[in-house]
């Protein structure tokens, strides 16, 4: 993946692999703002028919469905909002109680955990009830009115993280920080060092251009942009006049477009598989042109995660979502030029994610307990085998399956199993791992022990009453 010859930065040198050459991923290089993750496997290493497209498992120990073991740029540090809250009356009577459990307070700042969102708080804009529950305990509604450190790793997408977190802190009735939310395509802010004119599909709308654009890319362009200039190039889409007013088409006949992004579901497969199957296809990134060697030039193409079915609520059972959309994008292509598309993909259950992830839940324990530190016990709770639990799995967490989403099967997932437990809900998860750090005992609801003040002659002291 080589579209700028004179600008490179090699990811790794060009071998051969059970008889196929595997080119080196490259991009070009602007500057050392980003870590680059590598991918753990060669799609090569036990290719078979459409053996990119299958999802991993554990029984193979596949770790990465990325192409050629291209490298996976992730951002050195979240952006943080640095926004806290002023301390409350109960925060303060907190403090007094953690001074007198010091232990506990050291086991609770050593635990984390890191929530899906669909299927295992909430359901499409519904709330699993007892996700209300879990938000309330590790704010703060436990015995020692201590908060434990959580944060939320989705592989959707679509919108800003602000938007989103906004509407989740409304379904879920607790304030949700952006500081502690990744959605898929966050770390794929990293890009923006790489590219400028970059095709971004997916979500709701013009939505995902918001999102682009926060990220720092210069050139956004959404498929309807190019709809507004040319319509003629999905013959069978209806452009609406409402949908033309947000459009902003360009002079795409000179425009050459760096990349392309799928930040998150495609709302018209035709178009948007259209559109891209013409980049990748193209001369140098430029629309309507034909390249001589398509394989050769093929235009750098990120997936911002590679889920094949997500809860949505349908009584049938769960939905097909991105996994499948680049499936469909890969079958074409192999059609179209007998190769095999070199792609690269975010999200869970690829390690740059889990890196990043860890990333934020350090700067969200600096946030919270003042403490840039990684706790020691992370808790993975999903309702996905494929992604929440094998990616948990592979990186060394805890992971617990519910099944309020995705899952509902047996006793474990077969090839996915998660390694501390399946549970009917998200509290059941987060129960028993509390009970497991902090002991049995330990109560999940703040018990409005009385902490006063008690002066003497040498100061204020404290006095616990029962």
């Amino acid at each position: 993946m080589a579209p700028h010859a004179d600008l490179r930065i090699d990811v790794q040198a060009s071998e051969e692999i059970n008889g196929h050459k595997a080119p080196s991923a490259s991009r070009p290089l602007r500057s050392g703002n980003n870590i680059e993750i590598p991918s753990l496997r060669s799609p090569f290493s036990d290719v078979k028919e459409h053996e990119l497209s299958l999802p991993p498992s554990m029984k193979h120990r596949r770790a990465s469905r990325n192409s050629f073991g291209a490298n996976v740029p992730i951002p050195r540090s979240p952006r943080l909002s640095r926004t806290i809250s002023a301390q409350s009356k109960r925060d303060l009577l907190a403090s007094h109680v953690q001074d007198l459990s010091k232990e506990k307070v050291a086991a609770a700042k050593d635990m984390a955990f890191v929530f899906d969102i669909d299927g295992v708080l909430v359901q499409g804009d519904d709330l699993i009830p007892e996700a209300r529950t879990v938000m309330e305990v590790l704010n703060g509604d436990n015995e020692l009115g201590i908060k434990i450190p959580y944060i939320l790793l989705t592989n959707n997408g679509g919108k800003t993280e602000s938007a989103r977190v906004e509407q989740l802190s409304q379904i879920l009735g607790t304030p949700i920080s952006t500081d502690q939310f990744i959605q898929s395509h966050t770390p794929m802010q990293a890009l923006a060092e790489y590219y400028d004119t970059v095709l971004v599909v997916g979500g709701e709308g013009y939505t995902a251009r918001a999102a682009a654009e926060e990220y720092g890319f210069k050139n956004v362009v959404l498929p309807k942009d190019i709809l507004a200039w040319d319509p003629t190039i999905s013959p069978w889409r209806t452009f609406t006049e409402e949908e033309r007013k947000e459009a902003r088409p360009q002079d795409f006949d000179n425009v050459k477009f760096d990349a392309i992004l799928c930040f998150a579901d495609s709302r018209d497969y035709a178009t948007d598989q259209q559109i891209i199957i013409d980049l990748l296809l193209s001369k140098g990134g430029k629309l309507g042109t034909k390249s001589d060697d398509p394989i050769a030039t093929q235009l750098p193409i990120y997936f911002s995660h590679a889920d094949m079915l997500t809860p949505q609520g349908y009584k049938g059972g769960s939905r097909l979502t991105m996994g499948a959309f680049r499936i469909a994008i890969e079958a074409q292509w192999k059609a179209l030029t007998g190769g095999d598309l070199e792609r690269v993909m975010y999200g869970k259950p690829e390690l740059a994610t889990y890196k990043y992830a860890d990333e934020v839940i350090k700067s969200w324990m600096k946030v919270i307990h003042n403490e840039h530190t990684m706790p020691k016990n992370i808790y993975m709770v999903g309702d996905n085998p494929q992604s929440d639990i094998v990616g948990g799995n592979m990186y060394g967490w805890n992971t617990c399956l519910v099944r309020t989403g995705v899952f509902q099967g047996g006793e474990n997932d077969e090839e996915n199993p998660a390694n501390f437990g399946v549970f009917p809900t998200v509290l059941d998860a987060v129960k028993a791992a509390v009970a497991k750090e902090l002991g049995k005992e330990f109560k999940l609801k703040w018990t409005e022990k009385k902490v006063n003040p008690v002066l003497s002659e040498q100061g204020p002291s404290l006095q616990v009453v029962e």
